[in-house]
Formats: structure tokens, sequence, C-alpha cells
């Protein structure tokens, strides 16, 4: 090769590591959107396999833990994931990001500002949530507890809903978080990319009101609230899926109860961007074996996925799901199984005429975090088969975008967008590449289970 083709082939390889750094690195300038019922980013199709992992803000305010949190963003960045749910909260207590309404504890925002300057790095967005419906890291009873040392007459839990000074707290902090200047990228986090979406509750509940009518007031007040500061990021509620009132026959979906929220109300609200559900058929139907757990959890898919294509006209994420160790019978195996089947599901639905756009599962964790087990936990340096299982949706989602992308192309219209039952998401991704260049187109949280209401 003379001169002028080796400076050639350098310039060629050096534009294309540029177009992948580029490409795999939100802080590129673009935010993802969403239209007709779908994400996009940079105008294109943006679908993703996605993963929780709840503690990044909480571990990374110790500065000589700090690696944990690399580690499994790195990680998960290798085995293809793109999108992270994670907390920008913890109310009270020890190691409190806001220590009282209003104050502050700057070491533990910087541990935020890592964890969203690491998810640049590796080219992974971040959904960040404002508040915990449930006790740990705080939650709403926190705030409760605020309103109550201020000598505000509280009648329970379910009053951070309604009452003028719970819901000035909580504004407050949606705002605090929303204009944070980032220490480490410079970077106010309302003009960030990185981060994809903000989240107005992990899993609301209300039991005084099991009709949707109190959170959809809440919602619709809060949403807008964001919406007044941050035009700029999407914007859901952190719903696990439960029907309401304003479609009675879709109740019978509901795994025998209400919690007082309304999957088709409150993600009608139009400052609503996309909808999630969570999904765990082994604490809801904790009496049910597998095979009625699973038909559940299909049903679950389906009728949301419907229901956000038909009614919703939105985006749906699947935004918990998990196996349990401590579930009868647990292995490895089956822990794998359960997730393929989940993860084909998905696919399928995404490569259909909808509106689903990923999935995140419950939970990523580094090595050296058993105080944190939930039973749900996957370290993926530990765990080869579960990572290649991941690996595998991740590429088959990737492929899948290509061909949305593609000018003349529609999965539905080619037999080749289907993954049969008898197929593996590797398969299905392989036969997608082929195309692809034939066409040539480019408690569960941290002290164990959530129980049953």
């Amino acid at each position: 090769m003379g001169c002028s083709g080796r400076i050639s082939y350098i310039l060629g390889i050096l534009l294309f590591l540029a177009l992948v750094c580029e490409a795999r690195v939100p802080g590129s300038g673009a935010f993802v959107r969403t239209k007709g019922g779908r994400f996009v980013l940079n105008g294109s199709p943006f679908l993703f396999n996605g993963f929780n992992s709840y503690w990044l803000m909480d571990v990374a305010s110790d500065p000589s833990q700090r690696y944990k949190v690399t580690q499994v963003l790195r990680d998960a960045a290798a085995a293809g994931l793109s999108v992270c749910r994670t907390w920008a909260f913890s109310d009270g207590g020890g190691r409190a990001l806001q220590i009282s309404p209003g104050t502050y504890d700057e070491r533990v925002f910087q541990g935020l500002d890592f964890a969203i300057s690491e998810a640049r790095k590796y080219g992974i967005r971040l959904i960040l949530s404002f508040v915990n419906n449930y006790n740990d890291f705080g939650g709403r009873a926190q705030y409760v507890q605020w309103a109550r040392n201020a000598g505000v007459q509280i009648s329970n839990d379910d009053d951070f809903f309604t009452n003028l000074v719970l819901k000035g707290y909580y504004k407050n902090h949606i705002e605090k978080v929303i204009t944070r200047f980032n220490t480490i990228t410079r970077v106010a986090y309302k003009d960030d990319p990185t981060i994809m979406a903000w989240e107005l509750m992990n899993e609301p509940r209300c039991q005084a009101d099991y009709s949707g009518r109190t959170i959809n007031g809440w919602v619709q007040e809060m949403a807008t609230h964001v919406k007044s500061m941050d035009r700029k990021h999407l914007l859901e509620i952190g719903m696990e899926g439960f029907y309401g009132d304003t479609m009675p026959e879709r109740k019978q979906i509901n795994p025998g109860y209400q919690v007082g929220t309304d999957f088709i109300s409150n993600n009608m609200i139009k400052e609503i961007d996309f909808a999630t559900i969570h999904a765990y058929p082994d604490i809801w139907l904790s009496g049910q074996n597998d095979d009625a757990q699973m038909a559940f959890m299909q049903r679950w898919m389906s009728s949301h996925w419907d229901d956000s294509r038909r009614i919703l006209k939105k985006p749906l994420v699947i935004a918990e799901f998990g196996k349990s160790s401590k579930d009868p019978g647990y292995s490895l195996n089956v822990r794998d199984s359960f997730m393929s089947t989940i993860y084909r599901s998905i696919y399928n639905f995404a490569r259909g005429r909808g509106t689903l756009g990923g999935g995140l599962v419950w939970q990523l964790m580094a090595e050296g975090m058993e105080s944190y087990y939930d039973g749900y936990e996957i370290v993926l340096s530990q765990s080869p088969s579960t990572g290649g299982v991941i690996s595998q949706q991740s590429h088959a989602m990737t492929a899948l975008s290509h061909l949305f992308s593609g000018p003349h192309s529609h999965p539905m219209s080619h037999a080749h967008g289907v993954i049969n039952r008898h197929e593996t998401l590797n398969q299905a991704h392989h036969r997608h590449a082929l195309h692809k260049g034939k066409n040539g187109h480019a408690f569960r949280r941290r002290h164990g289970r959530k129980s049953d209401p």
C-alpha cells in the first residue's frame, strides 16, 4: 500500500471511530423524543434494551466506592444496554440527598453528578426518578413526617398527593434536581441529553382512592410543573400499570386488586410523554405456579401494549421485571429462560405496528454489593449466561431499530421481521443483520422484596 493509500486507510478508520463514539455518547447533543407513538433519536426510531440500578447515586456519594458505578455502566454498555433507570432521591436518614425540606448534602449530589457523567461516558441514557412511594430512601412517608414536624395536620401518607405543604416540598425538590449544575460535566441537568426522562414517582399508590382520580390530579399538577421548567426531556409517571375506573372491564387484567392508579387516564395527560408498566408475577401471584405466573405476565404485557397503541398513542416501556433467587425452584437456568421469554415478547411487540420501546430488567449490581442484594440482582461479571441473554436482546433491538429506519422497510411487511416461538434472539439478530446487508440500510429495593398490599 502506498503512502496516500495508508493515509486514506487511517483517515477512514479515524472517521469510523468518530462516528461510533458520537453514536454511543449521548453528550453529542441529541435528546430522545417521541413521535407517532415511538421513541426517536436524531429523527430515527430508538428501540433499546436497558436496566435498573437504583443505587448509583447512593454508592457514588462515597468517592472510594465510585468504581462500582463505573464497573456496572461499563459492563452494561459492553452488553449493549443503552438505558438505565435510577434514583434522584434519598430523603432523610443516613446518606440523604435531601436532609430536610430544601436542605441538601452537596456530597451526595456530587454522587449523582458522577453517575450522570459516567453514563455519558459509556453512552447510556438515564431515567431519573424524583421520589419513592415506599419508605426506602425516605419516600413520601418522610415528606409526611417533615410536615408533621412543622406542625401541619396530616391524616395519612396519602395526603402527599393533596396537601399543599407536601406538594410544595415535592415541587421544590423537582426544581432542585432539574436545575442542578453538574460539577463534573459542567452542564445543567435540564440541558443534558444523557438524561432521557424524568419520573414523577417510583410506583405511586393511593389507598385513599382506588379509582385513580386522586393520583390523576396530582400527576396533572406535577407534570405541568416539570414541563414549566424543562421541555427538553421526556416525562413519565413511574406506574406499575394497574387499571382503574376509566375502563372497568380492564380491571380483570389486574392481579386481583387495585392500587389507586388508572393506567389509562393517568397516562392520557398530555404532559406525560410515555407510559410504563412493572411486572412481578412472582410477588403479585406468589401462590400460583410458574405457568400461571407466566400466563399473567403475557396478558399484562399484551393488554398494556394494545392500550398504548390504540388509546394512549404513546410509547410504552416495561420499566421493571425480573426473576428472584428467593422464588421456589429458582436456578440460573430458570432465570435465563424467564428473561428470554420476556425479551422475546418485548421484541415481538416492538416489531409490530405498536409502541413498545424496550425493557428495563431489575436490576444490575457490581461485585461486592451484597448488602444491596434483594434476590433480583444480576452481576454481569459473575453471570455469563445471563449476560449472553441480555446481549442477544440488545443486539436484536438495535437491529430492529435499523429495520425501522430503512426507507422502504417495515418489519410487519416482511416475514424476516418476526421472532418465531422456536427461534432464539441471537438467530433473529443474525437474520436481521443479513437483511440489513442485503438491502444496504444502514423490596426489591435495598432491603428485600416489597410485600403485597
